[in-house]
């Protein structure tokens, strides 16, 4: 079954509130529309209520079934702004200030359980969208840095057709030390679990293969290795591993023939972000693999990132994939 198809329909399944901060742009409000009328989510645009009828009025869409939430309302500010000031130590006037941003208003929301999950980017950078996300939503326990994954669904490999891997981390986090690397690998292989169904095999990728190297780069993946194990002893995490090693049996027999993961990783960890995202465009632009992402991870609640290209059918596609994350999260 199309990846895409699944998780529209495992969010049917239970539809969730999904907060969209930048309520009044046009391809917000068609796929709220499209959202709301496929039973994919509770959609919840922040912004003048006014104007969204206007805009919706003008494109023919009807808002039915979609709540509006006024980014001026004076206790809708006074209710977030009094939590706020609580969890960041600010003024209760330096706070009201803050959660009057439409960003940082859509975080308290889901904070505060009022929604979620929050889809958001389409007007503003993926770092406005991460450090509102951060001083509302909060990072979960254990995890110190948020990051990302893409689900790669490899068209044919070791005889399997449209089998699916996680890429981790191609988009947040440019050089991760350790900790983070750590991190990344134990939280992005619970997701392989949880939204793919999928027992995963985690590999921390590295040039060398169980110290056929030596370099203060391989140094830290054998750290971050170790501290991954230690924090999940529930995963099959290995590494430092080639790459080959990794994927091809024959390779991983000759190198590490004792690995639980080597030869059939189906979670990639790449060292940083230039390894990373050369790696799955390398895939998905010379191996024909469709790349869905990235998925943001490692927040209290879900919160997705969109690019500010993305048309109204991706953010449908990505409102899908919160509402399975914000699904399986209440059960991590």
């Amino acid at each position: 079954m199309d990846i895409i198809k699944s998780f529209i329909e495992k969010a049917q399944a239970k539809p969730l509130r999904v907060v969209y901060p930048e309520g009044l742009d046009e391809r917000i409000l068609k796929a709220a529309e499209s959202v709301s009328r496929q039973s994919i989510a509770h959609p919840i645009l922040i912004g003048s209520k006014m104007k969204i009828e206007e805009a919706a009025g003008a494109l023919s869409l009807d808002l039915s079934g979609i709540t509006i939430v006024e980014r001026d309302n004076a206790d809708t500010i006074e209710k977030y702004a009094i939590s706020y000031s609580k969890i960041r130590g600010l003024k209760i006037e330096a706070a009201r200030k803050m959660v009057k941003k439409p960003l940082a208003m859509a975080g308290m929301m889901v904070r505060e359980g009022d929604a979620d999950t929050m889809v958001a980017g389409c007007t503003c950078a993926t770092a406005l969208v991460l450090q509102n996300a951060a001083m509302t939503i909060g990072l979960r326990e254990n995890v110190s840095v948020p990051s990302s994954f893409f689900i790669m669904v490899i068209p044919e490999f070791n005889g399997e057709k449209n089998s699916a891997m996680l890429f981790a981390d191609c988009a947040v986090v440019v050089s991760p030390n350790a900790r983070q690397l750590a991190d990344i690998g134990v939280v992005t292989g619970r997701n392989a679990k949880k939204l793919l169904g999928i027992e995963p095999a985690i590999a921390f990728l590295s040039f060398s293969t169980k110290g056929s190297a030596s370099n203060e780069m391989v140094d830290k993946v054998q750290e971050a290795v170790a501290i991954a194990q230690k924090r999940a002893p529930d995963l099959n995490i290995d590494g430092e591993l080639q790459v080959d090693a990794a994927l091809v049996a024959e390779v991983a027999a000759k190198k590490v023939a004792d690995s639980p993961v080597a030869g059939k990783a189906n979670v990639l960890i790449f060292p940083d972000l230039n390894a990373a995202n050369m790696g799955y465009k390398l895939v998905h632009h010379l191996g024909g693999a469709e790349a869905i992402g990235p998925i943001l991870q490692g927040f209290n609640k879900p919160v997705n990132d969109l690019s500010r290209g993305a048309t109204a059918e991706d953010i449908v596609h990505v409102s899908a994939i919160s509402v399975v994350q914000a699904q399986s999260q209440r059960e991590f």
